[in-house]
């Protein structure tokens, strides 16, 4: 009779067809979560000029959602450790596609409102529970590529968001733009059936055939069987709600420092996504051409976060952030000086893959930080501190446009956080030998 070390074993897997599988599901998710969140930025001169509202009240649309996310992410990723990833979520993809779909028969602000911070629980809920089964079922070496090549849908969304509404505005309307966000309900049979549950779910829930299950898809030889013993080694019970968590064993200021940086990034991240329309219209760009830029924004997100990952596979994490973040600190600023156009796409391109591209990469590497047993909640609570950035951004910047102010101080605005990002990041305790491997208790069935 064997005794397989569960954790060691898919470490050392080569990338397979099962890889593949969870890869494809988590991609096609988090792109209808990028569009979801990012088709906002395009519909918002329209629903300034039918609702007749100011940019400050059209940024709290925004804030709306994000505040949803922030309480999804705080509440979905605890709920995951304890009640298993998959049920999690598949219910937070409901709960955002049904609600933005409702939302285009909002007929007023309040009414849109409240169904966006709806949708922005799901939204909140869903991403980081989409990281923390990637690295788990991900081999060691590719976990921050996998991570990142996941994650960059989300960006990704947000360039088929302003495709979609260059072609869907003119021609039916911005409530076409809001409807194709139910698109996720119909693969959901699909989703149920390729979308494994989590190990440390099946390992404290006894379910042992269903782990045999799984592994032999993990290594595809079929070589386990249940008269083997499986463990999972674990740094602590949990007892209680697992947050307390992210605070023993050394990782305090990490912890921390991880909060300050979320909030910095998303506040880059979606007070772009939103305005970046609006500041290039202000600046004397056409829409058309406005919306071009955040194709190219999330184009540039996309291929910084997979060079992103790749590179802190290779270098470290902590090192490509920090450089990652300068970079977009001075991309940032070089931008509020209307460079020549050609240089302008350039600019914004680098600006995206530094700035969302950073944050995607940021997801990774906080999901490798934490112990398996708290991988979710550490995901989820980074990512629902780091909301209020992103609620607090929309609407900043709305108060910015409205006073008028100058190209350079908007853009300042974006890229002061990257600085104060980059310096955060730097004072991680990144020495995961002395957090993780001290592990007395251990799973065993």
């Amino acid at each position: 009779m064997r005794t397989i070390q569960v954790s060691e074993m898919i470490d050392e897997q080569k990338f397979n067809r099962f890889h593949l599988q969870i890869l494809l599901c988590c991609i096609f998710i988090i792109i209808c979560d990028g569009y979801d969140m990012f088709m906002l930025g395009t519909i918002l001169p329209s629903l300034m000029a039918e609702w007749r509202v100011s940019a400050v009240e059209a940024g709290l649309f925004s804030s709306y959602a994000l505040f949803g996310m922030m309480i999804g992410a705080l509440v979905f990723g605890p709920l995951a450790d304890k009640f298993g990833r998959k049920k999690v979520i598949l219910i937070c993809t409901v709960i955002f596609s049904v609600f933005t779909f409702t939302s285009g028969f909002a007929d007023d602000p309040t009414s849109f409102g409240i169904q966006r911070f709806i949708a922005g629980l799901g939204l909140g809920g869903v991403m980081p529970n989409l990281i923390a089964i990637i690295t788990e079922y991900s081999p060691k070496k590719l976990r921050s590529t996998l991570v990142a090549i996941m994650f960059s849908g989300h960006a990704l969304g947000g360039v088929v968001a302003s495709l979609g509404a260059m072609y869907l505005i003119p021609n039916f309307g911005w409530r076409a733009v809001v409807w194709l966000g139910a698109l996720p309900l119909i693969f959901m049979p699909i989703l149920y059936k390729l979308l494994p549950e989590s190990i440390n779910y099946f390992m404290t829930k006894n379910k042992k055939s269903k782990l045999v299950s799984v592994l032999n898809q993990v290594k595809g030889d079929g070589q386990y069987t249940m008269n083997d013993h499986y463990l999972l080694q674990e740094q602590f019970k949990m007892k209680g709600f697992p947050v307390k968590q992210l605070f023993k064993n050394g990782r305090t200021l990490s912890t921390l420092m991880f909060w300050i940086a979320f909030f910095m990034c998303l506040f880059v991240m979606y007070g772009l996504s939103t305005w970046l329309p609006k500041i290039m219209g202000g600046a004397g760009y056409e829409l058309g051409s406005s919306l071009t830029f955040l194709v190219v924004l999330n184009l540039g997100a996309v291929f910084g976060a997979i060079v992103g990952g790749k590179l802190a596979d290779r270098y470290g994490s902590k090192r490509i952030l920090v450089t990652f973040l300068v970079i977009g600190f001075i991309t940032l600023t070089m931008l509020s000086f209307k460079p020549s156009m050609v240089m302008l796409y350039i600019l914004i391109a680098i600006a995206g893959g530094t700035t969302t591209g950073t944050q995607i990469v940021t997801n990774a590497y906080v999901s490798q930080y934490y112990p398996n047993e708290i991988r979710s909640t550490g995901v989820g609570w980074a990512l629902g501190i780091g909301r209020i950035g992103g609620i607090l951004a929309p609407t900043f910047c709305g108060v910015l446009l409205d006073m008028k102010l100058s190209l350079q101080v908007n853009f300042l605005a974006f890229a002061i956080p990257c600085i104060i990002a980059a310096m955060a990041i730097w004072f991680i305790q990144d020495n995961f030998s002395n957090l993780t491997v001290n592990r007395q208790e251990k799973k065993l069935i």
